[in-house]
C-alpha cells in the first residue's frame, strides 16, 4: 500500500465518440454523483474504437482522441479524462479484472454507464453485470437510459451519418454542440492573402471520419476571440499525393499570422459543393458570398 491515500473518484466508462446529449446525461450525472460523495468526477475512454481491433472493423470516429477530451473538459469540467490503449492485452482482460484495477488504480467508488455500454473479454461486462458488481462489493453504480430526440436515440452512429451527409445543424442538434475540428495549422496556399481573407489550412486526424466536402459555414475559436470563417473540406487538385483531404478555411475579419498555431474549428452549416473557377476574380467573388452567407448564419444561431 503508498502511503499517499488517492482521492476517491466517480468515474464515467465508455467511448464517448462526438460527446453527444446521449453522453451528456451520463457525465451530468458523473459531476451530480462526485459533488455528492465530495469525490473527483472522472472519465476513463479509450484510445481506439474497441470495434477495431474486436470485430476488425475500423470506426470511423467523429473526434480524435484529444479533441474527445477537449470537449468532455469545455461542456462538463471533468478535468480527469484517462485514456487507456486499447491493445490485445486490454481486449483480453476480463471485466472484473478492469474495474478491480479501476478501484485499485484510481480510487473509484462509483461508477456511471450507458445502457448498452459492454467491456471486458468478448464484451461479457454488462451495465448489468456492473451493477451487480457494485452492490455487492458496496460502491455505487448508475446506469444511464438511452436518450431520444424527435424520436430518434442519440448515438454516435446517427451523428455519423448527418456528418457523412453534411448536415451540421441536425448533428448540432443530437450532440448539443457544433462540431469540431481541432489541428496545427499548417501553411496555407499563399492564395488567400490575394482574396482578401487568410487562409489556413488543417487536417483531420488518420481515422475521423470526413464530414461531406464542400464549403462550410464555420467559426474559428481563438483566445482572442471567435471568428466567422468559410471551410473547404475537399481534395484540392494541386495536391495529387494520397489524396489527402484538406480543410482550407477564409478567417473573416482577422488579420494576423496562425502558422503552427492550434486551432478550433466549430462547423455550422453546408453553404455548397467544391466547384473549380475560371479565374481569381470569379472566386474571389464567390468567397465573398460565402462570407456574407456564413455571417448571417452564424448571427442566427444562438
Amino acid at each position: 500500500m503508498s502511503g499517499h491515500t488517492e482521492r476517491k473518484c466517480v468515474l464515467a466508462l465508455g467511448f464517448f465518440d462526438g460527446v453527444h446529449r446521449g453522453h451528456a446525461a451520463l457525465l451530468q450525472r458523473t459531476v451530480q454523483r462526485a459533488e455528492e460523495l465530495k469525490a473527483e468526477p472522472g472519465v476513463i475512454t479509450f484510445d481506439a474504437h474497441p470495434d477495431t481491433l474486436v470485430l476488425g472493423q475500423p470506426v470511423p470516429l467523429i473526434n480524435s482522441a484529444p479533441d474527445r477530451a477537449l470537449l468532455i473538459r469545455r461542456q462538463f469540467g471533468i478535468d480527469r479524462v484517462e485514456f487507456i490503449r486499447f491493445t490485445e492485452e486490454t481486449m483480453r482482460m476480463s471485466w472484473t479484472d478492469f474495474l478491480q484495477e479501476l478501484c485499485r488504480e484510481l480510487g473509484a467508488v462509483h461508477f456511471v454507464v450507458g445502457y448498452d455500454f459492454r467491456f471486458g473479454w468478448k464484451g461479457l461486462g454488462t451495465a448489468e453485470t456492473l451493477a451487480e458488481y457494485c452492490r455487492a462489493h458496496g460502491l455505487g453504480c448508475d446506469v444511464i437510459g438511452q436518450v431520444q430526440l424527435d424520436g430518434v436515440t442519440v448515438s454516435s452512429t446517427y451523428i455519423r451519418s448527418l456528418l457523412i451527409q453534411g448536415d451540421m445543424p441536425q448533428a448540432r442538434r443530437f450532440m448539443g454542440h457544433p462540431h469540431i475540428l481541432t489541428d496545427v495549422v499548417r501553411r496555407g496556399q499563399r492564395l488567400g492573402r490575394h482574396l482578401g481573407a487568410p487562409t489556413v489550412n488543417m487536417q483531420f486526424s488518420p481515422g475521423v471520419l470526413v464530414p461531406r466536402h464542400g464549403v462550410y459555414a464555420t467559426r474559428v475559436l481563438l483566445p482572442e476571440g471567435a471568428f466567422p470563417a468559410v471551410t473547404n473540406i475537399g481534395v484540392r487538385p494541386t495536391v495529387s499525393h494520397e489524396d489527402t483531404v484538406s480543410v482550407e478555411s477564409h478567417i473573416l475579419g482577422y488579420d494576423g499570422n496562425l502558422y503552427g498555431r492550434s486551432l478550433c474549428l466549430e462547423f455550422f452549416d453546408f453553404l455548397r459543393e467544391e466547384r473549380q473557377f475560371s479565374s481569381t476574380e470569379e472566386l474571389a467573388r464567390q468567397i465573398a458570398a460565402d462570407g456574407a452567407r456564413a455571417r448571417e448564419i452564424l448571427e442566427a444561431t444562438p
